[in-house]
């Protein structure tokens, strides 16, 4: 149900308030009715609501306009014209072609009072380090005394609590409705990563970003994308607007190569690397296990970085946050106070100790080149010990990107475990085998074990004094998804409960 708004009974909107701004092709059926809900899946109908029958890659939601009917929609709204049986009581909205996702979008922001734009939004968006950079910008802004959202691959969070993520960027309607939580809540913000499926789908459409980031771009998800110019294209569209006008400010990684092409898009850009001249650099950087330390020149004056985060990698991440603390005015002395502040990020090169005598470390890296980050980043911090990695590829996922994986950790690593990450519908061998090939290309030493929980006892019984374990690919998940079910798996408590057996932590 929608929550009360100015001017909005809480008995419903007027269907012509809610299709306000639409691509809308023709409605036929009664136009003067009110609306009580808005669902994109026929189960979470309610009497007087509205259905979206949203054509998916696995489903059609008009095969479920039936089961909306009987659990009391008064509306229909769907790209396929009305089909007869149904009764002339129900109101068909016929959306022009291609347009069912904006629809929704568009339906979502009316029915909540468009509060998006009562809020400041920030946008993240690459390959690699979303979640970091949402994090970072997230206490940033606590620290300066801000309350809002987060949404993000770990989770979604609103003043009023937190919940699980289905996906990275939710669909459009759970994003006003967590919108408007936040702001009723008195929010003033919320920061999201913005990942290529989303922008494509459009469930960002019609929200205005004040500050929109730019990581990095490699490669991930041609499955879906096909290509990997389509893969930019679709991240391209966070900075040319996605309906709602580019974002005021840009912040940009000048170090990646396409940068360049996103450049000029927003009212304003900030650029930030280490490598290539940019408007916020790192100088004077230390880096250990215990954190990273560095002098980030800015526009605004220098600000003196202190963070438990490690690797070199962060440093982008923390300057693209320290951008969003600049565009948002807010004082130097909050930024750093921010990014002192967070310890961690789930998953995200998440040390294990148990007292034991090597490192172990969890990571999300599931591309190459998050894989090549990972381990170089092990390997910078410590030259002298072994790397052992242990990893998998996604079943159902790009198949491209498997040997890349496999050359990149088999290159970089002293040994590699190779298993499943999760398979899904997938047979886990013959995902197994796809990487092997990279792997043998880099000569790599290697053990394959298909089962996870084994795989992980062997890197765990191989470790020695010294070495670093890098478990990668999982990260924070708290589970695995296999052809016919999903089972409880955390790779930060299956690594702990390997250690203690081991004679660790006690």
């Amino acid at each position: 149900m929608a929550t009360e708004d100015k001017g909005r009974p809480r008995s419903g909107i007027s269907l012509t308030e809610l299709l306000a701004g639409g691509e809308i092709g023709k409605v036929t059926g009664p136009v003067e009715i009110s609306l009580s809900s808005i669902a994109y899946d026929s189960r979470k109908v309610t009497p007087a609501g509205i259905f979206f029958a949203l054509r998916g890659k696995k489903l059609d939601g008009a095969k479920f306009v039936s089961d909306a009917l009987d659990r009391g929609a008064l509306a229909v709204a769907s790209e396929q014209e009305r089909p007869t049986p149904f009764s002339k009581e129900l109101t068909w909205i016929e959306l022009l072609p291609g347009s069912d996702r904006r629809g929704l979008a568009r339906a979502a922001a009316n029915f909540y009072g468009h509060p998006a734009s009562a809020l400041k939004l920030v946008g993240i968006t690459g390959t690699n380090g979303k979640t970091t950079t949402t994090f970072l910008v997230d206490s940033i802004l606590r620290s300066a005394g801000w309350t809002g959202g987060l949404i993000g691959t770990t989770g979604y969070r609103t003043p009023k609590g937190s919940r699980e993520a289905l996906n990275t960027t939710p669909e459009s309607l759970d994003l006003q409705q967590m919108f408007a939580e936040t702001r009723d809540a008195g929010g003033a913000y919320a920061v999201l990563e913005a990942s290529s499926h989303a922008l494509a789908m459009d469930r960002l459409w019609g929200c205005h970003f004040g500050v929109a980031i730019f990581t990095n771009l490699t490669r991930d998800h041609l499955d879906y994308h096909k290509t990997f110019e389509d893969y930019f294209a679709a991240k391209r569209q966070l900075f040319a607007g996605t309906g709602a006008g580019a974002p005021s400010v840009a912040i940009i990684n000048t170090d990646d190569d396409y940068a360049v092409r996103l450049e000029g898009l927003a009212r304003k850009t900030l650029t930030y690397g280490l490598k290539s001249p940019a408007d916020l650099k790192a100088k004077k950087c230390n880096l250990s296990f215990d954190g990273l330390e560095f002098t980030a020149e800015t526009p605004a004056g220098n600000i003196e970085v202190k963070s438990p985060l490690v690797g070199r990698i962060n440093i982008y991440n923390i300057l693209a946050a320290v951008g969003v603390g600049i565009a948002l005015d807010i004082p130097k002395s909050k930024i750093e106070t921010g990014i002192a502040a967070l310890e961690l990020v789930p998953g995200r090169f998440q040390r294990i100790d148990e007292g034991q005598p090597f490192l172990v470390i969890v990571d999300y890296a599931h591309t190459d080149d998050a894989l090549c980050n990972l381990i170089g980043t092990a390997r910078e911090l410590n030259a002298s010990g072994r790397i052992i990695t242990v990893f998998g590829a996604g079943g159902e996922r790009d198949r491209t990107k498997r040997p890349l994986m496999g050359e990149a950790a088999g290159s970089l690593s002293d040994m590699v475990v190779l298993t499943s990450d999760n398979p899904r519908g997938e047979d886990p061998l013959r995902i197994i085998n796809d990487v092997v090939v990279g792997l043998q290309k880099a000569n790599a030493k290697y053990r394959v074990e298909p089962d996870r929980d084994k795989a992980l006892e062997i890197a765990l019984g191989e470790a020695k004094g010294g070495d670093i374990v890098l478990l990668a690919g999982k990260g924070h998940e708290t589970y695995q998804v296999l052809r016919d079910r999903t089972i409880d798996f955390d790779d930060r408590e299956k690594a702990r409960a390997i250690l203690r057996r081991k004679g660790f932590g006690k």
